[in-house]
C-alpha cells in the first residue's frame, strides 16, 4: 500500500506544470506570434538625405538598408517594408581615392561587341543622379523585389525636391550602423 501511495504522489508531482522565470510563472509559448510584415500593414516613413560631401559607397550602403527596412524590428525579407528616401545633392558626393577618374562600371548592350565602360566622373557630367542610383542598385537584391525597392527612392541633383507634401524627415546617416 505505501509503494502505492508514494507512485501516486510521483505521478501528481510530475503532472505539475514547468514552472519557469524569475516569479515562477508558467510561460504559455503559443500566445507568441512571430510578426509578419507585408506591403499592407508596413508603416513607411519618409527620409530626406543630403548627400554632399558623403562617401557614395557608406551612403548608398545606408540608404539601401532604409530602403529595405532592415532597422525596423519588423523586416521581413520577402516584402517591401521598407521607408521611402529622398537624395538631395546627389551631384556633390565624394569617393576616396583617385575613383572618380580611375573606375570604371561596365554595362552591355547585349549584342556582340556592345561592352561599355564609363568612370564616375562621365557619368556625373551626363546625369548628376545616376552615379548614386547605380551604387544604391547595386546594393538591393536582384529581383523583382529589388526593382520595386528602388522605386521608394527618389535622387535629385541639387536641394529642390517634389515631395514636400509628404513632410519627409531629416535622417542622419552618421546615427545609423
Amino acid at each position: 500500500m505505501n509503494k502505492f501511495i508514494c507512485c501516486i504522489i510521483k505521478l501528481i508531482v510530475d503532472l505539475q506544470p514547468l514552472k519557469v522565470g524569475l516569479k515562477n510563472k508558467i510561460v504559455d509559448t503559443l500566445s507568441y506570434k512571430t510578426l509578419s510584415a507585408n506591403k499592407e500593414t508596413a508603416k513607411k516613413k519618409w527620409w530626406i538625405v543630403d548627400a554632399e560631401g558623403e562617401i557614395l559607397g557608406r551612403m548608398a550602403s545606408k540608404v539601401a538598408k532604409v530602403l529595405r527596412g532592415k532597422y525596423k524590428t519588423n523586416f521581413t525579407p520577402h516584402a517591401d517594408c521598407g521607408d521611402y528616401v529622398i537624395v538631395i545633392n546627389a551631384g556633390k558626393i565624394v569617393m576616396t581615392g583617385n575613383k572618380m577618374e580611375k573606375r570604371e562600371i561596365f554595362s552591355h548592350t547585349g549584342f556582340p561587341g556592345g561592352q561599355k565602360r564609363i568612370t564616375p566622373t562621365e557619368m556625373l557630367a551626363k546625369d548628376e543622379t545616376s552615379v548614386v542610383k547605380h551604387a544604391i542598385k547595386g546594393m538591393l537584391p536582384k529581383n523583382k523585389l529589388g526593382r520595386a525597392i528602388l522605386k521608394n527612392c527618389h535622387i535629385y541633383a541639387g536641394t529642390e525636391h517634389g515631395q514636400e507634401a509628404q513632410k519627409p524627415q531629416q535622417l542622419n546617416l552618421n546615427d545609423l550602423k
